[in-house]
This record gives structure tokens, sequence and C-alpha cells, in this order.
């Protein structure tokens, strides 16, 4: 590295074209985790220069997005459009030494010098006689501009390729890369991680550099993500931004933990890391130079585990959220809830599957016509009479969470004898009281569903089902 790691200060710097993306977010990550590990800093840079785009709330996504995956930053957030006298005093300096002038040559007076000169070399332009113009650079004939970097080690761009680059319009408004190299090093910037897309900016970034008199900060360009068919990561590969998975109902630091994995590993066959393993031990150029995969399964797979290992207490007020934005907030029965929360907990992989596992406590029976088609066939009537009386035999008590005595241990006890009684496999047994209490093939465990729903409700339930089987 270029610096001792506690003066080490990086930067997250943003577009505000719309909601974070995961890419986005991995880079947000990403240097998060290089200014935690090192006990340095982390600068929070908007890159609005799009006005159009750059509106109020887009930037209030990106806050929003960083501040829900719990990534804060030191300094910032710092508006580029807000450093325009910084900018304007780095031109003049240029201008002044030399290192820069203005051009009024056209595209056709640019495409008549390469036609000239060779197409494979760089324009390379003259003062215009007015003072006025286009702001050019100027780039070497010779040598090399070389990026020292982190991930791809030394990459190589021959300068006689480069035209004298446009810095600043006539009107002096300043262009993204004289902008961004401006920005880096008046904000003391020691190393820049970002994605690779960015790794053709960073000569003339370099080359602002060598003008300015300033030291650069060392580079680790990113590979971007791709999705699992191999294609760059898009909408088409389902969730795309950060709101979007938080929607979906993922976990934080579920989404942390995976997105950090994706191009960089600790070093051996760990997946799920808390945020203090990922800070203790990330390092940018331990991220690899291919591109990786988000692939949602994978990330659904890791938010269970994560939402398994909950405390039951922080588990069901993160579910509560999603349960009332489904029910627009009625009371549901308490008990219920919470009982239902327990036993659901082994089963959901997001927030947002809690509700359709849990719905039927709450509600009649869904109306899926094709489980009942597919469960309720030759044998069903007369497992669910011989449900039925089994259920009937179980003690009443205040044990349960309907104070019935339908506990699960009880109703596991009544149950589990009638496969081998009816000679039947135990799907074609609990199947059918699945479909009659929910509606669906789709629950937690039957003898904790049969629990959380109760005596009345349960054998409600199984009495309408034998009745609509005697009709068909």
């Amino acid at each position: 590295m270029s610096t001792s790691e506690s003066d080490l200060r990086v930067r997250f710097a943003p577009s505000p074209t719309g909601a974070l993306h995961i890419g986005g977010a991995r880079t947000a990550l990403y240097n998060w985790l290089a200014a935690r590990h090192s006990g340095g800093e982390l600068v929070l840079r908007i890159e609005d220069t799009d006005l159009e785009r750059s509106t109020p709330e887009n930037v209030g996504q990106i806050l929003d997005a960083l501040r829900w995956l719990g990534l804060d930053w030191d300094e910032g957030p710092i508006s580029q459009v807000g450093r325009a006298e910084a900018h304007s005093a780095a031109l003049e300096q240029l201008l002044e030494s030399g290192a820069a002038y203005r051009d009024s040559a056209t595209a056709d007076d640019v495409k008549a010098w390469k036609a000239e000169h060779g197409v494979d070399r760089g324009y390379r332009g003259s003062p215009s006689a007015d003072g006025v113009g286009a702001v050019r650079l100027r780039v070497p004939d010779d040598g090399d501009t070389v990026v020292d970097d982190l991930i791809r080690g030394e990459v190589r761009f021959p300068n006689r390729s480069y035209d004298d680059f446009v810095i600043a319009r006539g009107d002096g408004s300043v262009l993204y890369n004289f902008a961004v190299a401006v920005d880096d090093a008046d904000m003391g910037i020691t190393e820049v991680i970002r994605g690779d897309d960015h790794l053709s900016n960073t000569p003339k970034q370099l080359l602002v550099f060598e003008a300015l008199g300033t030291d650069p900060p060392r580079y680790a360009h990113v590979p971007l993500l791709h999705g699992p068919d191999g294609k760059k990561l898009s909408k088409r590969h389902g969730a795309a931004s950060v709101q979007e998975l938080r929607d979906a109902g993922y976990l934080p630091e579920a989404i942390r933990n995976y997105i950090a994995l994706l191009g960089w590993g600790p070093g051996d066959d760990e997946t799920l890391l808390s945020t203090e393993d990922l800070v203790s031990r990330f390092r940018p150029e331990d991220v690899g130079k291919s591109s990786a995969v988000f692939d949602e399964k994978k990330l659904r797979w890791m938010n269970g585990r994560y939402m398994r290992d909950m405390p039951l207490d922080e588990y069901r007020t993160a579910v509560r959220a999603f349960v009332e934005a489904e029910t627009s907030g009625r009371p549901l029965n308490e008990s219920r809830f919470e009982f239902g929360c327990e036993i659901v907990q082994e089963k959901a992989q997001t927030l947002q599957e809690v509700w359709p596992l849990i719905r039927f406590l709450f509600e009649p029976p869904v109306q899926d016509e094709k489980a009942w088609r597919k469960v309720m066939k030759a044998d069903a009537d007369r497992v669910l009479t011989e449900v039925e009386a089994a259920l009937f035999e179980v003690a009443a008590s205040e044990d349960g969470p309907n104070a019935d005595g339908f506990t699960s241990v009880a109703v596991e006890t009544a149950l589990e004898p009638l496969p081998e009684k009816l000679e039947l496999g135990a799907g074609k047994v609990f199947q059918p009281i699945r479909v009659a209490i929910t509606g669906t093939t789709i629950s937690p465990g039957i003898f904790e569903s049969v629990a959380a729903l109760g005596r009345e409700e349960t054998l409600a339930r199984i009495e309408i089902a034998r009745l609509k089987l005697s009709s068909d």
C-alpha cells in the first residue's frame, strides 16, 4: 500500500442517477471494509454533475441504501457540483503552467489532423489565437501511463494513442475525469477502489495528477458482477438494487456477507462471516481478477441461515413489519403470531416468505385447486376421518398456544401412529391435513401447524374438507 494503514483514505463516489445497484453496493462495502480494517477514513462523495438525473430523491435513495446496509462514512456526503470553485482554480493553474491550453478545433478538425498524422495517433492541438475554446490537457508523445493496480498488477497505456483530451468545455465547466482527479487530490484519497469499468478512465486521471504536481492514489479495479448466465448483471437476473432486496425481505447482514464474497474470499472455505470477521480479514489486493456471479438463489440460502440464527424476539420484530404490510396493519392474535414465527423460523429464507407460511393462522385456507386435486384423492376422506377422531382424543388443558391442549407434542403423539395404522405413506396422511387447514401443500411442520391453529379451528377445517370431498 502507498500509505501506512491508519493514514488510508478511501472514497465511495456514486452518481445519483437512480437506486443503488448491487454492484455499487459491493463497491461501497469494499471501501468501507478497507477503511474499517485499517482504521482509516471513508469519504462519501456524490458525483452529481448530471443535473437532470442527479435529483435530491436519487441522492436520498443512495443514502438510504447505505444506512440500511450499515455502511457509515467519516466525511460527507460531498457534492461534486458544490466544488465548482475548486475545479475552476485547478483549471486555471494548469492553463497558467502551460499543462493545458484552449483549443477551438472542431470534431472535423480533429478528424482531419488524424487523417494526416495517422489514425493510431492521439490528437495534438495548438492553443487558439483568440484564447477561446475547450480546454485540453497536454499528453506526452512518448512513454506509457502506468496504472499500478492492486488487483490487476501493472497496466500500461501508450501515451501516443491518447488525444490531448478535453478537461473543460468552452464555458469553463469541467469534465468528469478532471473533476474526479481534482477531488481525489484535494480530499487526500490514498486508494481508489472501484469497478473495472473505470479502468479506461484511470490513465487520464493519472495525467491530471501529474499535471497538478500531486501524487496519485493507488487503484484497485474490481471486476464487474455477472448474472448466472455469464452476462453483465441487470434486472433480468432478479432484484437489482439494495432497496429491491430490502423489500424482498433480505437482511442487511446477509447481504453484506454475500456480496463481500463476490470476488473476494478469506482464504478458507468459510462462507458465513460476521461483519467483524469481514472487517478483520478484508484487503482489496486479495480481490480476484475474474468476474464474480451474483446468484440470488445463493443469497436466499445465506439469508435463510441468518434468519434461523436470529434471536426469536429479533426475528419477530423483523417479520412484523412485513406481516403488517400484508394485513394493512390489522390486529392479529398475538399468541398465534408469536408461535407462528417460532415454527416457521427454520423454513422461511426471506422475511417476505413468512406471511404466506403463517397466513392460515389468521385467514381461511387459500383456494388452491391445484393443491386440492393433487392431494385430495382416493384415501383422503378415510385419512381425514381418522385424523379427526385422533385429534378429538387430545386432552383439553391450558397448554399450547391457544390454551386448549393442542401442543406440538400432544398433536404429534396423536397423529404419528396414523401412517402405520392406515398402511399409508406419511405424505398420504399428512398432506391431506395440510391442504385441509392451509389450502396449500406448503406450511411449517404439520404437528406445529395444527397446534398453532388450535383445536376448534383445526377440527372445523377438517370437517369442511371432508364435506367437500363427499360432494366432489
